[in-house]
């Protein structure tokens, strides 16, 4: 009798590890991990973990990156003695930037806006010839299969190589001999070779235009031109203002190739231009208008931070692209 109720009362009463085991987690007083709580530790690009040292070298690299920025900006608002008698990073007594900029377009019969005119000049060609060379050619290399096409890429990737100081010298003598130098053709027919806008419309439209798409549209009767231009350039519009881009900013600001084409200031760039007149106060007698040169170099960034504003969502989705495989 006593053996059948102990062995009754071993059966009836489980194992303490596994009733403790079996017992919520509420009722032992601790709360369970929810999903939220998860997300909020797991470390994603959303969520990433925070590095006081990233932190730091991120400020350090933005203050490095907006200081010539403000710098610029505070002293263009500055008369020519209050540039020169008062803190670089603090304004001046006297608020004269609209003067300032009034002076610099009229100086010298207005030869700033000479000066624009000419880089608009040689952007629009230069930069947007680049443009239309590069899409159609990275578009024929990613979708047309012809002899010598590795050798073609082989040849790409060595220009992107080759810097364009390297080319200066051999530039200028073959220009030199044609006659073309100190004309807009010495500045304009080179910015038409973009390596590297290229390379890049090539590796953008492999990805951007599918072959399927392109074979439906040519069963469907389309002609090779009508489908480039209503099929596959609607596609390839965030490489190419991704191009467009870079292409206008290296034009923009380029300086070493209109040094050695062009002699004559009326076909000056703004890059020539401004250190034209920066040269200006160390000739004899010469006029020291660095008020005008420190408004001038401002007004040359505005359109470029303008059309960079302006073209901000086609720029990053055409850096994006291909970045994530279907």
């Amino acid at each position: 009798m006593t053996t059948s109720m102990t062995t009754t009362a071993a059966e009836s009463t489980p194992d303490l590890p596994e009733s403790r085991a079996s017992t919520p987690a509420a009722a032992r007083g601790a709360r369970p991990a929810t999903t939220r709580d998860r997300k909020r530790h797991a470390h994603t690009p959303l969520n990433p973990r925070r590095s006081i040292p990233l932190t730091l070298l991120t400020g350090l690299v933005l203050v490095y990156t907006l200081l010539p920025l403000a710098w610029l900006v505070i002293n263009a608002t500055k008369s020519r003695r209050g540039l020169l008698d008062s803190f670089g990073l603090w304004f001046a007594d006297d608020f004269s930037l609209w003067d300032n900029i009034t002076r610099t377009v009229t100086y010298d019969d207005g030869v700033f806006v000479r000066w624009l005119l000419n880089t608009l000049l040689y952007v629009a060609a230069g930069a947007g010839g680049a443009t239309v060379l590069a899409v159609l050619g990275g578009y024929a290399l990613a979708k047309y299969d012809f002899p010598g096409r590795k050798a073609v890429f082989a040849v790409v990737i060595g220009a992107v190589a080759v810097p364009g100081t390297a080319l200066a010298v051999p530039t200028f003598l073959m220009f030199s001999n044609m006659g073309l130098t100190n004309t807009p053709w010495a500045v304009i027919i080179p910015s038409l070779i973009s390596p590297f806008g290229l390379y890049l419309m090539w590796v953008f439209a492999a990805e951007a235009v599918p072959t399927e798409l392109l074979e439906a549209a040519r069963i469907d009767g389309s002609g090779e031109l009508r489908t480039f231009f209503t099929i596959a350039l609607p596609l390839l519009v965030p490489g190419t203002v991704t191009v467009l881009l870079f292409s206008m900013v290296a034009t923009w600001n380029n300086y070493f190739l209109p040094l050695i084409m062009i002699k004559d200031p009326d076909w000056y760039p703004l890059t020539l231009g401004l250190n034209a007149w920066n040269a200006q106060a160390q000739t004899a007698g010469g006029e020291a208008v660095f008020d005008l040169i420190v408004t001038g170099s401002l007004l040359t960034i505005v359109p470029i931070v303008a059309v960079f504003l302006l073209l901000q969502r086609y720029w990053q989705s055409g850096l994006a692209a291909g970045s994530v495989k279907e």
